[in-house]
């Protein structure tokens, strides 16, 4: 000890206030009059004066690598939070207001632990119990990451029949808990219940995927009645603006994952939509959700704004947004109480808004055009003659004009797409291993490939790779004045239409229904869809609108069938007496 070298520290000691220090053998200050060890210690640049120190060192940084390894304990729930959590923010970034992330997610996520007995209740399905840090703050608890949610009320999802717990009794969800190592984790897993988690089959109990995070995200945009479908919110998981696939990345460095989590979070395909609705559905009966928010005429998801929508995007004529909300009013499609999604009715199910809206610009496409391959290109004939006579009037809509423009722009965009597809790199960043002795192997696997990714793409391209796309709600732009790409916007469906008294009606008087007969209930689809069976011209505005969506051409067809009906019930009931009469002169 050399209390000359101690001499520099001038602090008083905490027990006793004496200002009168040594060194002990490892550097720290300790107080000579009542032997107190303070945690400070002194710069030592010479190691000799002190014997061990370096040794000592190096040992504690290797305890510190051996426990960053090692990670902290953590569930498969709190996996999910993560992936909610990123999914929210990126929400956010796109331009949806922040109540969605702290008040509408943040309860239907904790309603879904509540429901699933993984939290909020007196006997939760795992055994630890943790605790989470109470944020008394204005704004919310998923603002500091990890802990994601905590305890405040949420009366409107308060089970029916049940009290509500005290303060004491009542379980948190899950944080990440950073003070205690994995003692007892999983050799088969980096988490906790990993191995439980994938095996467990439970009924009447929702398991929770990576897919049904999404799931929960259009069912919080549902409730608040935000400026994206369902459709969108695909879109851009497949642009890469919210997080899907490879979503553990973002997961801290001390939450390792590995074996049956791989199982659980790794995903290596694309959702799609009808996947997603169906367990849209099913997590709103699971969680008995109130009736939602009405949807009228001035929220975005009424099928007269979408209709607009997506006549601008499909780049028709706006004087057709008439029309298409004349077969809203017909059919009844713009009511509120069909709009309105209402898990906790007898036949639960919701809108598919932007099919809807696609399906009800088909409906009138056939009624103007007939779509049979013969009168669309009739009246473009007229309509192409009218304008080489009449350049400086309003342009006639010429519908075999407007197909050459839309194949050419459809075309560019799905070899646009099916490219993105093709050269998407489906391995993460972050590798994953079976177990934690494969580490090192997986980790150098991943350093190789991504190096021979560098020189590979130096010698094929030398031009930088083009960043990723802004998002928008629309895929096409169509400018005025563009000669390579016309805009139909302002053109005229004088051609088409004829006065009849005070009002325009359709030239062609004719129809024909997209489905004669429909399925029977218990049959899983409504109609079938053989493309062979239609017309070029129909075939080709299906799968238009179907690629605009991202959906199959079948989704499609069978909601411009359900239209159909809605428009047309005079022919079906004839129809259905028709066939109830054969029944009944048959002798069997």
């Amino acid at each position: 000890m050399d209390l000359e070298e101690a001499k520099e520290f001038k602090e008083r000691c905490t027990q006793c206030a004496a200002v009168s220090w040594g060194l002990t053998d490892e550097g720290k200050y300790y107080c000579t009059s009542c032997h107190n060890v303070t945690e400070r210690s002194k710069e030592v640049i010479n190691t000799g004066a002190i014997p061990n120190t370096k040794i000592q060192a190096i040992n504690r940084g290797l305890k510190r690598k051996r426990k960053l390894e090692r990670g902290w304990d953590w569930y498969v729930c709190e996996g999910f939070q993560h992936i909610l959590y990123q999914q929210a923010e990126a929400l956010k970034t796109l331009g949806v207001g922040p109540e969605l992330k702290n008040e509408v997610l943040h309860n239907f996520w904790k309603r879904y632990l509540q429901k699933s007995k993984q939290a909020y209740c007196k006997n939760p399905v795992c055994r630890r119990k943790v605790t989470v840090l109470e944020d008394n703050q204005s704004h919310s608890d998923w603002d500091s990451e990890p802990e994601l949610l905590s305890d405040f009320s949420c009366p409107s999802f308060v089970e029916s029949g049940t009290e509500p717990q005290p303060d004491g009794l009542a379980q948190k969800p899950f944080p990440i808990s950073k003070a205690s190592q994995s003692e007892t984790a999983s050799i088969c897993s980096g988490s906790l219940d990993g191995v439980e988690y994938s095996l467990r089959k439970e009924k009447g109990i929702v398991k929770m995927t990576v897919p049904r995070t999404l799931a929960f995200c259009y069912l919080s945009l549902l409730w608040q009645r935000e400026t994206v479908t369902l459709s969108e919110l695909l879109r851009f998981v497949e642009e890469g603006h919210i997080p899907y696939i490879n979503a553990f990345q973002h997961f801290p460095e001390e939450m390792k994952l590995y074996g049956r989590d791989k199982g659980i979070f790794a995903i290596e395909s694309w959702p799609t939509y009808e996947d997603i609705y169906k367990k849209m559905i099913e997590i709103a009966k699971f969680l008995d959700l109130p009736r939602f928010p009405d949807i009228t005429e001035d929220c975005y998801l009424h099928p007269n704004i979408l209709c607009m929508k997506y006549l601008m995007e499909v780049n028709l004529p706006d004087e057709m947004n008439d029309l298409t909300c004349q077969v809203v009013k017909m059919t009844g499609v713009g009511e509120v109480d069909f709009l309105t999604f209402d898990p906790i009715a007898n036949m639960a199910k919701t809108v598919k808004y932007d099919v809807q809206a696609v399906a009800v610009i088909v409906v009138v496409l056939k009624l103007l055009f007939l779509l049979d391959d013969n009168l669309e290109w009739s009246l473009s004939n007229t309509a192409e003659k009218y304008n080489e006579n009449n350049k400086e009037d309003k342009p006639w809509f010429d519908f075999r004009k407007w197909y050459q423009v839309m194949k050419k722009s459809i075309d560019e965009k799905k070899q646009e797409w099916e490219e993105a597809r093709a050269k998407y790199l489906w391995k993460s960043e972050k590798p994953l291993y079976h177990s934690s002795i494969d580490r090192a192997v997986a980790f150098k696997r991943r350093e190789m490939v991504v190096d021979l990714q560098k020189q590979f793409s130096t010698l094929v391209d030398s031009t930088p790779t083009v960043g990723r796309k802004k998002p928008s709600s629309f895929q096409f732009n169509w400018a005025e004045g563009d000669a390579a790409r016309t805009c139909f916007h302002g053109h005229s469906l004088q051609g088409i239409l004829k006065n009849k008294g005070q009002s325009l009606t359709t030239k062609n008087s004719l129809y024909w229904l997209s489905t004669q007969k429909f399925c029977r209930s218990y049959c899983k689809h409504v109609t079938t869809y053989e493309e062979s069976n239609f017309s070029l011209s129909y075939q080709f505005i299906i799968n238009l609108f179907a690629f605009l969506l991202r959906i199959k051409t079948s989704f499609l067809h069978e909601e411009v069938s359900l239209i159909e009906k809605r428009l047309f019930k005079t022919k079906y009931s004839k129809t259905k007496k028709k066939s109830s009469r054969s029944r009944k002169g048959r002798k069997y």
